[in-house]
């Protein structure tokens, strides 16, 4: 019995993870896109969906809540994998991507709330400011940054990404934002 149990829970964790990555591509090619086509996208029943996902605003903050964590997941996987300069311009660049390919998703995710909703209760504005303070902190430490950086000043300064045009080159204007960003977060001289 422990095992059925196992492999429902198994198919269960399979049928979310589907629905999760079938709702990012349906909502950033279209914050319209229906319920229906998300589920038979992910390759499920649409009871599947509801049973996971009981209305259209939870499987939109679910998948932003998903894209979020990865960002944030990957500010301390670069730390492991990369000097402490370079795994923040990574995780930069990963924000800029992000701004840029999921207007969609962001577009959905207006669409999917409710007037007076609370995005504040999903907390992912702190996870993304303790992603970068990790990074910040860990150069500040290598002696790469200027001691004394606070991570919500930062990521003010950041903000510029989200109006990055996907139409435009925005990776090399991406860059160029970080590098002058990057210039007031080092040593002076």
């Amino acid at each position: 019995m422990t095992e059925s149990r196992e492999l429902k829970r198994s198919d269960a964790r399979r049928n979310r993870d589907a629905l999760l990555a079938a709702a990012l591509d349906a909502l950033t090619e279209s914050p319209d896109a229906s319920l229906n086509a998300i589920a038979k996208r992910a390759g499920v029943a649409n009871a599947t969906l509801y049973r996971h996902f009981p209305t259209r605003e939870e499987l939109v903050l679910a998948t932003y809540q998903h894209q979020v964590g990865k960002l944030v997941d990957a500010s301390g996987l670069l730390l492991q994998e990369q000097e402490p300069i370079d795994a923040l311009r990574s995780w930069v660049e990963r924000v800029a991507r992000y701004a840029v390919t999921k207007h969609g998703l962001a577009d959905a995710l207006r669409k999917a709330t409710t007037p007076g909703s609370d995005l504040s209760s999903t907390d992912t504005y702190g996870a993304i400011v303790g992603a970068l303070d990790r990074l910040l902190q860990a150069n500040i430490s290598a002696g790469t940054l200027r001691p004394g950086l606070d991570a919500d000043d930062v990521i003010l300064a950041l903000a510029g990404l989200w109006q990055l045009d996907p139409a435009d080159d925005w990776r090399a204007r991406a860059r160029r934002i970080y590098d002058i960003i990057l210039c007031g977060l080092q040593h002076s001289t």
